[in-house]
């Protein structure tokens, strides 16, 4: 079992800069592929970004890439989402995410909002 809990959120206006972390318990982190998703309002979830286990390999939407970054610190069991140049439509619940093969677990969301 992992236990995932976000924060970093809040109040930004456009052009902005914000930094999510997720905090995971267990012993096993570097195993996790670990990724983002968010949900705005009246949309599915959509993916993010994503990191693998030793942070070698990234993965991110097109509609973020060259603004947010994903690391994570395995030594802290902790990874982030540095988004910078936000926007109105980036607004949305943000939600952390591990992966490791058929085992999925979700964190409860922290909210993003983007003034104009």
């Amino acid at each position: 079992q992992v236990q995932l809990v976000e924060s970093g959120g809040g109040l930004v206006q456009a052009g902005g800069s914000l930094r999510l972390s997720c905090a995971a318990s267990g012993r096993t982190f570097r195993s996790y592929v670990m990724g983002w998703f968010r949900q705005a309002p009246g949309k599915e979830r959509e993916f993010v970004a994503a990191i693998s286990g030793s942070g070698g390999n990234t993965y991110y939407a097109d509609s973020v890439k060259g603004r947010f970054t994903i690391s994570r610190d395995n030594a802290k069991n902790t990874v982030y989402l540095q988004m910078n140049s936000l926007k109105p439509e980036d607004t949305a619940v943000y939600y952390c995410n591990a992966k490791l093969w058929l085992l999925d677990y979700w964190g409860q969301g922290t909210q993003v909002t983007v003034s104009s």
